[in-house]
């Protein structure tokens, strides 16, 4: 049986990422020495991907855009304690997290595995939809609104730190190591949690996998 690519990928981490977080540390340094302005290039750079995450954990955009700014406030509130120990995305990324389930927490708010960025036109997603389904034409769209339904149905079964472990890994496309490193737990814990999630979607969805 064909399973679900998007849950079952395996993630190479890319050679360019100690590079890029040495670039983020000479900034973050730079920060810490009284150029403050500096910071906002890391806001731009990591903005639309905190975001991003953060709407997969809320599904509520007011709530991702607040949540977002808030976590860039408190990574410059806090910017004189970080040291690089890790990169300063995964130390922001826990900031964003760790805020994010706060809210979730206080609010009870179920989060959403979100569809809406399927465009036909877009190479992964369609390979996402191709793995899932023949469905075409004009049955495609409400094949997705169903998918996207039974989706959230599964999802709202698993525990806040399973679904962020599952939108950090299949959405923002994060390693296991970083995901440990954002969830502060091992990485046996990351694989555990993905491993659960993996089973219970699976089984959700299996009418939409194909054989």
């Amino acid at each position: 049986m064909e399973t679900l690519k998007m849950l079952g990928k395996t993630l190479v981490a890319s050679p360019a990422r100690q590079e890029e977080a040495d670039s983020d540390w000479a900034i973050v340094q730079r920060v810490q020495q009284g150029d403050v302005a500096s910071f906002d290039q890391l806001i731009l750079k990591y903005r639309e991907r905190v975001f991003g995450v953060i709407y997969n954990m809320t599904s509520n955009r007011e709530d991702a855009a607040d949540l977002t700014q808030d976590a860039f406030i408190k990574a410059f509130q806090s910017i004189n304690r970080f040291q690089g120990q890790s990169s300063f995305f995964t130390w922001l990324y826990r900031i964003a997290i760790n805020s994010t389930l706060t809210h979730l927490r206080k609010n009870r708010l179920r989060t959403f595995f979100s569809l809406e960025k399927v465009d036909e036109n877009d190479r992964q997603s369609a390979e996402v939809i191709e793995a899932l389904t023949d469905t075409a034409g004009a049955e495609r769209d409400t094949f997705v609104r169903e998918l996207q339904e039974r989706l959230n149905e599964a999802l709202q079964k698993l525990s806040i730190k399973h679904r962020t472990v599952v939108t950090l890994f299949e959405i923002d496309g994060l390693s296991h190591q970083e995901i440990a490193e954002i969830m502060k737990c091992s990485v046996g814990t990351v694989r555990s949690r993905l491993h659960y999630a993996k089973q219970l979607l699976q089984a959700e969805l299996q009418p939409y996998i194909r054989q």
